[in-house]
């Protein structure tokens, strides 16, 4: 969702005019961002008082609304380069901001990052964002969330994570082309179906590719503890990862 060079800018267009199709194509999706939010908000419940939470790739809000009504302990800011995407997000979720617990950034994630404060943030949350990263720039983004994140803080991500059996991979990827196509054909969505095509391409190519091993083993090198892949559905897994306590 970000839009200079290394970056996917085909949310500007076709795809975010019509991100809710999302849910039409890939249910999958929406239910990441629902576990996003559970797994927010289960590791707030012991807090007594607010929560920082720092989204990445908020898009037309809809992790965004899974976090906010998951927990009233959360201040969010919702941090996306992609304006077609993050005004639709602003009318869906006026309530909250206007409550004060809500903010939009409109900066691509690492400028985002690296312009907050070093263990000031309790929670980094994210829904299929970083898959659409290249791997170098993801690689710092990460970085970054561990240094903004509070010893104890998380990082939750609920994503395209390929898996490691590039066979088995393939035939999952062959599934949800043919989902693509039936979906969008009925509806006669043609130029989604040709938009997403061509950002499927994206997501698979090797410098784009977030292999499962590859991705936890990167967030270990990052400095995270604790990290794990659960709920897999396909090719999208929710992963945690903890900043080690002082």
């Amino acid at each position: 969702m970000l839009n200079k060079p290394g970056y996917d800018a085909m949310f500007s267009g076709v795809i975010g005019q019509g991100y809710d199709l999302l849910n039409l194509i890939c249910p999958i999706a929406t239910e990441m961002s629902r576990l996003v939010g559970i797994a927010s908000s289960e590791y707030a419940a012991q807090a007594t008082e607010n929560f920082t939470v720092v989204e990445l790739g908020g898009g037309t809000g809809i992790t965004t609304l899974s976090l906010l009504t998951a927990s009233d302990k959360f201040n969010i800011l919702s941090i996306d380069n992609e304006p077609v995407m993050q005004e639709q997000a602003k009318k869906h979720l006026h309530k909250w901001a206007a409550e004060g617990k809500l903010e939009f950034c409109g900066d691509d994630a690492l400028s985002a990052l690296k312009n907050i404060a070093a263990d000031s943030i309790d929670i980094v949350a994210s829904a299929y964002t970083l898959h659409n990263f290249l791997d170098t720039y993801r690689q710092e983004v990460m970085q970054e969330i561990f240094r903004v994140l509070k010893p104890g803080g998380q990082f939750i991500n609920g994503d395209r994570y390929g898996l490691d059996d590039i066979s088995e991979h393939t035939r999952t990827i062959q599934q949800e082309v043919s989902g693509y196509f039936k979906t969008l054909t009925q509806i006669n969505k043609l130029d989604v179906l040709e938009h997403w095509i061509v950002h499927l391409f994206s997501d698979e190519s090797e410098n784009h590719v977030m292999r499962e091993s590859t991705a936890l083993e990167q967030l270990r090198d990052a400095g995270f503890s604790n990290v794990t892949l659960s709920h897999r559905l396909e090719v999208n897994a929710l992963v945690t990862a903890t900043k080690p306590d002082l």
